[in-house]
């Protein structure tokens, strides 16, 4: 879901108190404890920021045992909505499929970067989820993916093979066992 944080967009938010009492100062929200927010700054932007080198040097990796920051939390979101259209039934009974866009509008509401989840609010409103087969369902996800990899200046997918990546693998068969 990762969107574009308020940490790389213009500094016109600088110094606004965001919901929850997040702030924006320099570029980097901060939470109401005065604490970087994890789930709305990229945390490898943070640590090049500390940097004062002109070296390109990679930041350091965070341990795993570490909260996820904004990049982190998006590819585990979309892994595993993806994965979700992917196991969705070809022919879904009504009931699910009520439950399925409820799942989905609660998911932008509850979503931890803010930001984010406005986006993919905003997104919803104007691209109702298409849940009524599992294959109308893979392509909203894959436009909705899309439209977030817009934002980030990232190349879009194709939506014509959503199914090879997220169900049956690709047709060279790397993903085979």
């Amino acid at each position: 879901m990762s969107s574009i944080p308020p940490s790389t967009e213009d500094k016109k938010d600088e110094g606004k108190v965001l919901p929850g009492g997040k702030k924006i100062i320099n570029g980097i929200v901060y939470d109401a404890d005065g604490k970087p927010c994890r789930t709305c700054n990229d945390m490898s932007a943070l640590f090049a920021m500390g940097k004062k080198s002109s070296k390109k040097a990679l930041p350091p990796a965070l341990p795993k045992d570490c909260p996820p920051d904004v990049a982190q939390l998006g590819r585990s979101s979309w892994t595993l909505l993806h994965s979700i259209t992917a196991t969705y039934p070809t022919n879904p009974p009504p009931e699910l499929q009520t439950e399925t866009s409820a799942f989905l509008r609660t998911f932008g509401k509850l979503y931890p970067c803010w930001v984010c989840a406005e986006d993919f609010q905003d997104w919803m409103k104007e691209n109702t989820p298409r849940v009524s087969s599992r294959s109308e369902f893979g392509h909203w996800m894959c436009e909705a993916h899309n439209a977030v990899n817009v934002k980030l200046g990232k190349k879009e997918f194709d939506c014509n093979r959503w199914e090879e990546r997220w169900r049956t693998g690709w047709k060279d068969g790397r993903c085979d066992p």
